[in-house]
């Protein structure tokens, strides 16, 4: 396999010419608050509109150079088609019921909808991108699943076709969500991947029972590891806040190299960095992107992820949680 051939020769990556023109001075890292110890928002770096980063650039770049690989601009076109669709209008007459009630229905309609993962969480300012406002009290989390035969394949450009596609079900199931709470007269706004909103995701997804981070710094989940990709419903309608879950991926991480191992661009370190005050796993920005961009998405990391592969995320779960239970008895 082309991958495992990858892992033991790995050879130096050199960004092409057009990029390294493109690169600005100020480091990625610093942007994200590598090294900070004080507890800060995050700041626009990567797929917020171009003027709002230093990077915006790069973001162009890469976008521009997808148009060349015919079923990458095709998915991307798909994509942009379910974003621009339009909602309902607000209705002017509430419909009051209790948040339980409220949170019964909004995520049996996202899983009708084809969700495979949903939580509820309040929104923590901590949240909100520097630059943005947000006046939504809740946030739905919607997962959808990608396809692992493409995933598997990367750095390939069917792998960045599965991420793409799995941004689109990001969107698709949030929508029916977002327009049944305007319906019933709550404000509501859909929102998917990869263009950046207001707000970071991932804590928000990790604070409604997700999963836990992950060493290659995507969320693992009990059920489908790594496989997935994030959309989101911001609104007002009252609702009911779900728990993290912890479950051992954090320790399995510990001691696990195989992101790292796999690494193309080695962006990945055994230990947790302090990222503006909080000590957790944090991917090089720096090194991270040019590889990135010049593979339309790499996903490398969350294809080998043991976690990922199906039908192994259930029984990995079970084992650390029931480690970690005994982990306590014997203390």
């Amino acid at each position: 396999m082309a991958l495992k051939k990858r892992q033991k020769e790995k050879p130096v990556f050199q960004p092409s010419a057009e990029q390294e023109a493109l690169w600005p001075e100020i480091s990625g890292n610093e942007i994200n608050g590598l090294g900070e110890t004080e507890v800060r928002r995050p700041s626009p770096i990567y797929w917020h509109p171009s003027d709002m980063t230093p990077h915006g650039k790069l973001q162009d770049w890469m976008m521009n150079e997808g148009i060349k690989e015919p079923k990458l601009h095709n998915a991307r076109q798909n994509r942009q088609k379910v974003i621009e669709r339009e909602m309902p209008e607000i209705s002017e007459a509430k419909v009051e019921r209790t948040p339980e009630e409220n949170y019964e229905i909004v995520t049996r309609m996202a899983r009708d909808a084809g969700a495979k993962i949903v939580g509820v969480v309040k929104t923590d300012p901590l949240w909100v991108y520097e630059g943005y406002e947000f006046d939504y009290p809740w946030i739905v989390m919607i997962g959808a699943e990608m396809d692992y035969d493409q995933l598997s394949t990367a750095p390939e450009v069917e792998a960045a076709i599965a991420v793409v596609e799995g941004y689109t079900d990001g969107w698709r199931f949030s929508q029916p969500v977002a327009d049944w709470i305007r319906r019933q007269g709550w404000k509501a706004e859909p929102r998917g991947g990869p263009p950046a909103g207001p707000i970071s995701l991932v804590p928000a997804a990790l604070a409604a029972g997700f999963g836990e981070l992950g060493k290659h710094g995507s969320i693992i989940n009990r059920e489908l590891g790594s496989g997935f990709r994030l959309g989101a419903v911001f609104t007002d309608l009252p609702l009911v806040e779900d728990k993290p879950d912890e479950f051992g991926a954090d320790d399995f991480c510990l001691n696990c190299q195989v992101c790292v191992n796999a690494c193309p661009v080695d962006a990945i370190t055994h230990d947790k960095q302090t990222v503006r005050g909080v000590e957790k796993w944090y991917v090089n920005f720096d090194k991270c992107l040019p590889f990135f961009n010049e593979n339309y998405g790499c996903a490398v990391c969350m294809a080998v992820c043991p976690w990922t592969k199906p039908g192994r995320a259930p029984l990995m779960a079970d084992k650390m949680s029931k480690r970690r239970i005994k982990k306590v008895e014997n203390q």
